[in-house]
């Protein structure tokens, strides 16, 4: 593994933080956030995930491609899942809902019936998947830019994983910047030789015969990788005994206040969410045509 994510020191809040502490609060934002539909909630998390990204100082120039298909998969749930086909809205909404626009219409030859129907109640409902999935990302997509590579293995050991596990996880995160790697050494090798992705034309089936010269060796190079990695650890016992690690952090009081923080924010959301059933589909009722 010859290359990780784009990470450095950029002596943040966050670089302050033990990486296991780090984990923990995320999976438990990960928990907490999922118990709620209601945008009032959404909010807050919202603001305190991107405060948290915030503390990292990584630009946006440095994720951005992560947010090029952070954005992408958003759109196509928001507008597919939700707008157009109402599936992601299904027993979270109410039954009585409120059209903003109702599309009748006849498929032409055959004469099917189509109706579309547009309600306020599911467009504040894709408001309130913006704001969690926006919320969750900001917390995710910061990890690999912000956490130092070598931390990786003693990190998901330290949370209790085994070693094969954790050493597992760490070459997982690995995985992504160097296949990329391999993809851009590829490329630049078949356009030595003459290939040329950019008139890559014809339908589906033409244009991904013709990028078999890019897609082929990329695949092979990373299964051989994977096998030239199982040999070594294989060489050198991995498994048999415990391991031990060369980078190793100890927690801090500032890593304690944060896991104080993290137990406050799970309790606060588990007790709203079941005891007093808070946090489901909210809509102000303002917003419907005709509230006094």
């Amino acid at each position: 593994m010859l290359v990780t994510w784009q990470y450095r020191i950029r002596h943040s809040l966050m670089e302050t933080f033990d990486p296991r502490a780090r984990w923990i609060f995320s999976l438990i934002f990960l928990v907490s956030i999922s118990l709620f539909w209601d945008v009032r909630f959404l909010a807050g998390f919202f603001v305190l995930a991107f405060a948290w990204y915030g503390s990292a100082r990584v630009s946006f120039r440095d994720t951005r491609r992560a947010w090029i298909l952070i954005a992408f998969i958003l759109f196509m749930m928001i507008f597919i899942g939700t707008i157009i086909t109402g599936g992601g809205a299904a027993g979270i909404i109410p039954e009585n809902t409120h059209p903003v626009v109702t599309w009748n219409w006849k498929v032409p030859l055959t004469g099917w019936p189509v109706v579309f129907r547009l309600t306020y109640e599911r467009l504040w409902f894709a408001l309130a998947q913006v704001l969690r999935v926006l919320s969750i990302s900001a917390v995710f997509v910061i990890i690999p830019y912000s956490m130092d590579p070598r931390l990786y293995g003693f990190t998901f050991k330290g949370l209790g994983f085994p070693d094969r596990v954790a050493y597992s996880m760490d070459l997982a995160f690995r995985y992504v910047p160097t296949l990329a790697r391999d993809f851009g050494v590829t490329l630049d090798a078949q356009r030595a030789r003459g290939y040329e992705i950019e008139r890559v034309e014809g339908g589906i089936i033409a244009q991904i015969s013709k990028v078999a010269p890019l897609i082929v060796p990329v695949t092979m190079n990373s299964i051989v990788g994977g096998e030239d990695v199982t040999n070594a650890m294989d060489l050198r016992c991995f498994g048999i005994k415990p391991r031990t690690w060369l980078e190793k952090t100890d927690f801090s009081r500032r890593d304690l206040y944060l896991l104080i923080f993290t137990v406050v924010m799970l309790i606060f959301s588990i007790v709203f969410s079941t005891v007093f059933h808070f946090g489901k589909f909210w809509m102000p009722a303002w917003l419907i045509p005709g509230f006094v």
